[in-house]
C-alpha cells in the first residue's frame, strides 16, 4: 500500500476515535455540564396537574431546559428544589430521573402524584407513602403446556410468587456504586430518615372536595408505611387487582415511582414518593373514578410533600 494512502487511512481513523467531525460524520457529545450548582431536591410529578400546586409555591422560580424538559428551580417551604415532570410511563420516569441527576446538584429526590388504589381499605383521596417499590410487570410470558398451564423456561429467573396466567414475575438486575456486580432485585426501599419524617406528619389538611363542588364520601387519610407498586400499564381491572393485593400486599400502583427509585438506588440519592388515590384500579362500581378526582388527589399528594418539606431539617 502506498505511503500517502496508509497515511490518509491512518488520518481518517484518528479523527473518528477522537470525535472530530469530519466529513460530515461527528464523535460523541462532549459531557453535559451543570445546568445549576446549588444542592437541591429533586421535585418530580409525571404530568402536569400533578405539579400544579407545587409550581404555584415556587419561590423565586427559575427556569431551565434539557433534553426537551423544562426544570424551574427555587424554594419550596424554604427547601432548594428543582421541580420537572418525568413523562407517564416506567421509562420516561427512569430517563428524566437521570437527566436530573446529571444536570443539577441533587440531594433527595421526591415524587408527588396520584395513583391507582389496591388495598381495599385505602379510599379515593388518601395519600399513601410506601416503604418500599418493586416493578410488578417485569415479566415472563410463559409457555402454555396444557390447557390453563404455563410452564416457564429452564433456566430463567423468576420470583417464587404467584403467576397471573402466562404472566411471571421477575427481579430487574442493578448495578450501583456499592454493588457494582449485577444484583437481582424487587423491591427499592425508600430512605428510612425521609420515610420517618413522613410518619411524624399530623394535622395535614386533606381536600374532600374540588372547585367545581365534586366531593369524596369520606374524609382522605394519609398512611405511611406498606409497599407500593409501578408497571408501564394503567390498570382498572378487578381482578387484576386483587392479584396484584394478595401476592405483593401493595397499597397502590402507579406508573412512574419504583423506576425512580431504582434510579435513585443506582445513583445512592435518597428517596421517597407521596400518592394520591385517584381511582380504585378497576375495583369501583362504575367507569374508572380517575378524571372525576384526578384535581382531589394531585392536591392532596401535594400537600403531604409541602408538610413533608416543611417538618425535615
Amino acid at each position: 500500500m502506498p505511503k500517502l494512502l496508509r497515511a490518509l487511512m491512518f488520518t481518517f481513523v484518528v479523527l473518528l476515535c477522537s470525535g472530530v467531525s469530519w466529513l460530515g460524520l461527528t464523535g460523541p457529545a462532549a459531557a453535559a455540564e451543570l445546568l445549576d450548582g446549588t444542592p437541591r431536591i429533586a421535585v418530580i410529578s409525571a404530568f402536569q396537574p400533578e405539579l400544579a400546586l407545587l409550581l404555584k409555591k415556587v419561590q423565586e422560580p427559575h427556569e431551565y431546559s434539557a433534553n426537551g424538559v423544562q426544570f424551574t428551580t427555587g424554594t419550596l417551604q424554604g427547601k432548594p428544589v428543582v421541580l420537572f415532570l418525568s413523562g407517564i410511563s416506567m421509562t420516561n420516569a427512569a430517563m428524566t430521573t437521570q437527566l436530573a441527576l446529571d444536570r443539577f446538584r441533587i440531594s433527595h429526590i421526591v415524587f408527588s402524584g396520584i395513583a391507582g388504589g389496591v388495598n381495599p381499605q385505602l379510599h379515593i383521596g388518601d395519600v399513601t407513602v410506601a416503604q418500599r417499590w418493586g416493578q410488578y410487570l417485569e415479566l415472563l410470558m410463559a409457555r402454555e403446556t396444557a390447557p390453563g398451564v404455563y410452564t416457564p423456561p429452564p433456566g430463567k429467573d423468576t420470583l417464587h410468587l404467584p403467576h397471573y396466567g402466562m404472566m411471571f414475575v421477575r427481579p430487574v438486575r442493578v448495578r450501583s456504586a456499592a454493588h457494582p456486580q449485577l444484583e437481582s432485585k424487587f423491591w427499592f426501599d425508600v430512605d428510612p430518615q425521609m420515610l420517618e419524617v413522613a410518619r411524624s406528619l399530623r394535622g395535614v389538611q386533606l381536600g374532600a372536595c374540588d372547585h367545581a363542588g365534586k366531593c369524596l364520601s369520606r374524609p382522605p387519610e394519609l398512611v405511611v408505611g406498606g409497599s407500593g407498586v409501578s408497571g408501564s400499564a394503567f390498570v382498572d381491572n378487578a381482578a387484576f387487582r386483587r392479584y396484584v393485593y394478595d401476592t405483593f400486599h401493595a397499597n397502590v400502583l402507579d406508573m412512574e415511582s419504583a423506576a425512580c427509585a431504582a434510579v435513585a438506588y443506582s445513583n445512592a440519592v435518597p428517596f421517597i414518593a407521596f400518592r394520591s388515590l385517584s381511582d380504585l384500579a378497576g375495583g369501583g362500581e362504575g367507569v374508572n373514578e380517575m378524571h372525576t378526582f384526578l384535581s382531589i388527589a394531585a392536591d392532596n399528594s401535594a400537600k403531604v410533600l409541602l408538610a413533608f418539606l416543611e417538618a425535615w431539617h
